[in-house]
């Protein structure tokens, strides 16, 4: 592989690998971003960082599931922090229909009752009779995970800048990673809104991420260490990335009080949203533009972490051979 000169723009999730995966191949990197502080405008810092390929094949294309499955098996070969405990999706009693219909549209899990259900995460213990364990996902803290790419970048000898604004040109190469800020360049993208919230306390302990279902209020909690776990929804249809409203913060809230009593108790350490970018069928693009002078990386949606790495070992590969298969390249 011919070695070059490469602009990565935007220091989210999509835009670290990139630069991270290219740095190691021995390209000279450069990694800006608008932010002034670290990651402050990415939308990467509100996910729960699950790399969860079969629980996503619940709401996602085939495609994704088959993607993720590689991108669960480089996060593990690269990232030392990654937790592989497994996924862990509940229903109360009377939500067994949706228990049930997620069982029928994913693989890799096991049904588990409620002594299973205690040996695995003993704070549940009793609480709930029935669900289904995802033993081969995984997790990170994504500010941590973000945190190590960039010190990886850093001594790579990339050059990496802040509060840096791309004026719009592409370089030798540049290789778009702006999210939601690309969408006048990118007819076909919308904005999702996701909401989160941080949590504390040592009143729980989770070891794995868990899905609590629920046909009305569906959530995630996903433990981080130190008795800290992200508490977070699905999507919203809003571009806007303004504060939570009351209704929202209630409804999480309320579903990590119905997963356990002792959540009431929890200290809230953050609430936010961020806007994630979609194209209309969710799934992540490669597009290239300017016979490859240009190349975009967008689209994330729900599975910006687990796809990341996948979406780089592309472009490398695109770079390397002008090899461009599979459901990633172009836009719908």
């Amino acid at each position: 592989m011919s070695k070059s000169s490469i602009l990565v723009v935007g220091a989210g999730i999509f835009g670290l690998w990139q630069a991270y995966t290219l740095a190691r191949a021995g390209h000279r990197v450069r990694l800006i971003d608008e932010g002034r502080d670290l990651f402050a405008r990415s939308s990467s810092r509100w996910a729960g960082a699950m790399i969860a390929p079969e629980c996503e094949a619940e709401g996602a294309p085939l495609s994704v599931r088959d993607l993720g499955r590689e991108g669960l098996r480089i996060w593990r070969e690269t990232y030392p922090g990654i937790m592989n405990y497994g996924s862990l999706v509940l229903a109360h009693a009377r939500d067994a229909g949706d228990l049930a219909r997620f069982a029928k549209m994913t693989e890799g899990h096991a049904a588990v009752t409620g002594t299973r259900i205690a040996d695995l995460e003993p704070s549940l213990a009793g609480r709930f009779e029935r669900g289904l364990y995802f033993e081969n996902e995984s997790h990170v803290d994504p500010l941590k995970a973000m945190g190590w790419l960039l010190d990886e970048l850093r001594s790579l000898g990339a050059d990496i800048a802040f509060e840096t604004r791309w004026d719009g040109r592409p370089q030798d190469i540049t290789i778009d990673c702006r999210g939601i800020g690309a969408s006048g360049d990118l007819a076909a993208l919308r904005g999702v809104r996701g909401e989160r919230v941080l949590i504390q306390t040592n009143d729980v302990s989770l070891s794995r991420p868990v899905r609590l279902l629920h046909p009305r209020q569906p959530i995630y909690v996903v433990p981080q260490g130190d008795g800290r776990f992200v508490v977070g929804a699905t999507v919203i249809e809003r571009e806007d990335n303004g504060p939570m409203s009351l209704r929202s913060a209630l409804d999480l809230l309320g579903s990590a009080y119905a997963l356990h009593p002792a959540f009431g108790e929890a200290s809230i350490l953050e609430m936010g949203a961020g806007v994630r970018p979609a194209f209309p069928d969710n799934v992540p693009r490669i597009i290239v533009e300017d016979t490859g002078r240009l190349i975009r990386v967008n689209g994330a949606y729900r599975h910006g972490f687990l796809l990341a790495p996948v979406l780089a070992r592309a472009v490398g590969e695109y770079l390397s051979d002008g090899r461009r298969e599979g459901p990633l390249f172009d836009a719908p």
